[in-house]
């Protein structure tokens, strides 16, 4: 691994726009790269996923991603800055500087031949609306015969994401009547009535234990500035740490939006989006080697945990696969979003020593069977 290098592809990365559904510009990076290096096999398939292999002695291959999204605008200012050991900018961490990684797995490989393939993939529809599309088209490629699905995301240096974390997205549209500010004044609008919608759903208590969440992410709606709105909707992001917990909330979340509906007012709930729960033992050997890999760079404290990444699709499949972090760093889809940059070093030497040690007790496994 080459720092400066690593760190010049992120940069070039990071100020390719690349907002969920409009990664073509970054998969057309990648590819780019990954051809000049003559990787056999590089393909981009029709939703812009981008696949390379590092042959190996055993075609079964461990498959390492990181994906091509961020998410901010097609017109977001990406422009960075470097302040000490830190470089800001939106998406330098989630997740410019993993698929910068994935370049620095090519260049490290280029004169070696790992126990298995190595399939090197940088995958579409990890943020937003999304839904792990890419994930899902690198599942059905490979059929789940695969010896493990590692993750790579920017930031989050020490952890080890072995559990998904389910997730519901619904759309709240509310619809009335609508009609003039002036003539049809106090009509209810609909705009009006998301607020009030809003309000109400921010009141509902969220324990920490079992930890939930509930974010509204967008509103919008409305034809003028004086018109009462007939139409208006929100997006709504439902999380907990267990699928009956989920449940448990989106009923909350129901009941609220059935005493908001009247005569005069329709809201209308639509399921926009959902990440599936899933868990790898923590005895596992795949998060055993992340674990003592971390160790080996130097890293004190290995924090299993659970979280929404692309770990979850193949973890709710019975198929092993972790997430994990390659450096530090803060302010996650945001403008001031940074990374630390000294423990990039760190970072991947995890990395490597996750692959190698992996590789070696799925072998042995497999030599005392």
């Amino acid at each position: 691994m080459i720092l400066k290098r690593w760190i010049d592809n992120t940069l070039k990365i990071q100020s390719i726009a690349a907002p969920t559904f409009h990664e073509a510009g970054r998969s057309r990076f990648m590819s780019k790269v990954f051809l000049s290096l003559n990787l056999p096999d590089v393909t981009t398939d029709e939703n812009q996923n981008v696949f390379a292999r590092i042959p190996g002695e055993s075609p079964k291959p461990l498959i390492v991603t990181a994906h091509l999204d961020s998410v901010f605008p097609i017109d977001t200012d990406l422009q960075t800055r470097r302040k000490r050991d830190r470089i800001f900018g939106p998406g330098i961490g989630d997740n410019a500087v993993a698929l910068a990684a994935l370049i620095e797995l090519a260049y490290d490989h280029t004169d070696s031949h790992p126990p298995n393939d190595i399939w090197l993939v940088a995958n579409v529809g990890e943020e937003g609306l999304g839904n792990l599309l890419g994930m899902r088209k690198v599942i059905e490629r490979f059929n789940g015969n695969v010896l493990a699905y590692l993750v790579l995301e920017g930031m989050a240096l020490g952890h080890v994401y072995h559990r998904g974390l389910p997730i519901h997205r619904y759309r709240l549209r509310v619809k009335t009547t609508g009609g003039h500010a002036w003539i049809h004044a106090g009509r209810t609008s609909a705009i009006h009535h998301c607020c009030l919608l809003g309000a109400s759903l921010s009141q509902i208590a969220l324990p920490d234990d079992p930890r939930w969440s509930l974010n509204i992410g967008r509103i919008e709606g409305g034809t003028s500035i004086n018109t009462i709105a007939p139409e208006a909707w929100m997006e709504l992001d439902l999380r907990a740490e267990n699928g009956e917990t989920l449940e448990a909330l989106d009923k909350l979340v129901f009941d609220v939006v059935n005493q908001h509906s009247d005569d005069e007012v329709t809201i209308e709930i639509e399921q926009i989006g959902h990440r599936p729960a899933g868990e790898l033992p923590a005895d596992h050997p795949l998060v055993l080697a992340a674990c003592q890999a971390l160790r080996e760079a130097g890293i004190r404290d290995c924090l299993l945990d659970s979280g929404s990444t692309d770990a979850s699709l193949p973890l709710s499949l019975g198929l092993p696969a972790i997430c994990i972090g390659l450096t530090y760093g803060a302010g996650a889809h945001s403008l001031e979003e940074y990374i630390e940059i000294q423990p990039l070093k760190q970072g991947y030497r995890a990395l490597r020593n996750t692959m190698d040690a992996y590789s070696r007790s799925v072998e042995k496994l497999t030599y005392l069977r």
